[in-house]
């Protein structure tokens, strides 16, 4: 513990520099030096300038985020292809096709984390700071004079150095302690959602490591709130800063720079396409109503293509409504009955065409007898 406690000692002298170099700024615009606001806005101040120093980091982290979401579907692969296999010779060789992988796209699962590791140290060190230094005389560039003053300055009656476990019989630490651990674990679950949920493609959405970001994301807060009641208020006030910037950057890089296939980029080339139309209709290119007319022809279009039926589909399914039983056995019937009538009923046109054809058609003459007349047998 006390090399620990040696190896940040260099952080604490810098974070309690940071500090005194803010508290300043506040006092020379007039807030009031031995208050609570000016000190507790130092703690606000450290964390913009450890954040803007940590902004390189941040983009390599999001860079490896992305990476590491497009690359999920390749690394189930290669999962699914030891699943089952237990043997030393599978898992040396899922090993190094796995890190195969992370050197094509140029990452690793640590790139994600760099920026919270290097945060840790400095989280370390402002404990530290509040929790010891201000009662032990200050470090640093904070004199005595100053560790009395941040001592003894109040947010909402709370001093920063104390917890909502460890005070002395003080209420309102205990009400501000716990709205800001409130405030902690709620922006870090949306935080972690804000990164995973928005920024990620559907096929990162699925497998292992999608449940593993997911457990992380669930986690976190869970820590948060067994380990918050034991942070001095600077510290949590410093968490929450930390929280805040962190969801202002990810919306920004996730709004302008999403990653390809999530739902952010939806939106994004939705948001991207509407303005160039703003800017067509501004330039004179196109009108409101050509627009309309266009999205009005696409649906028209849309309906009008409707599924052709298949051939050897039945002529009641053709045309989508299957006849009663009832009524194809009456139409059965019907159409014999008719068929039977046509039949047996006598052929008027072809009667009168016999009739017609017995008149035009002239006798042959009576054969003659010997004496010129007609025979005696032709007679009867």
């Amino acid at each position: 513990m006390d090399s620990l406690l040696k190896l940040i000692y260099p952080l604490e002298w810098v974070v309690a520099a940071i500090m005194v170099v803010w508290h300043k700024a506040f006092s020379f615009i007039g807030l009031d030096p031995a208050g609570g606001a000016a000190w507790g806005l130092s703690i606000v101040g450290l964390v913009v300038t450890i954040r803007v120093i940590l902004i390189p980091l941040f983009v390599k982290q999001i860079k490896a985020s992305r990476a590491m979401q497009m690359i999920a579907p390749e690394l189930k692969a290669v999962q699914a292809k030891y699943k089952g296999k237990k043997d030393q010779a599978s898992r040396e060789a899922m090993s190094r096709e796995t890190m195969e992988l992370y050197a094509k796209h140029r990452t690793n699962p640590f790139s994600s984390c760099m920026p919270m590791l290097v945060q840790a140290p400095i989280f370390f060190a402002l404990f530290q700071v509040l929790n010891t230094k201000l009662k032990s005389g200050g470090i640093g560039l904070l004199t005595p004079e100053l560790a009395a003053q941040a001592e003894d300055a109040t947010i909402f009656g709370a001093k920063l150095s104390e917890s909502f476990l460890q005070t002395t019989g003080n209420p309102s630490a205990k009400i501000v302690s716990a709205v800001l651990i409130i405030a902690m674990v709620a922006t870090t679950f949306l935080t972690q959602r804000q990164l995973t949920r928005k920024n990620m493609p559907k096929a990162a959405l699925e497998g292992p490591m999608a449940r593993q970001q997911q457990l992380i994301m669930y986690a976190l807060p869970f820590i948060f709130i067994i380990t918050g009641p034991n942070f001095p208020v600077g510290v949590l006030i410093y968490w929450t800063t930390t929280n805040l910037w962190t969801m202002g950057q990810q919306y920004y890089v996730i709004k302008r720079n999403p990653t390809p296939g999530s739902e952010a980029e939806r939106i994004y080339i939705e948001k991207k396409e509407a303005k160039e139309l703003a800017h067509a209709i501004k330039r004179g290119e196109t009108t409101l109503e050509q627009i309309e007319a266009e999205k009005a022809a696409a649906v028209e279009a849309a309906r009008g293509q409707r599924q052709q039926p298949k051939k050897s589909a039945p002529r009641s399914k053709r045309q989508g409504v299957a006849k009663p039983a009832e009524i194809a056995a009456a139409e059965a019937a019907e159409t014999a009955a008719a068929t039977d009538a046509e039949a047996t009923e006598p052929d008027a046109g072809a009667s009168t065409l016999a009739e017609t054809e017995a008149i035009a058609t002239p006798k042959p003459p009576a054969p003659k007898g010997p004496r010129g007349g007609t025979s005696k047998k032709t007679k009867k």
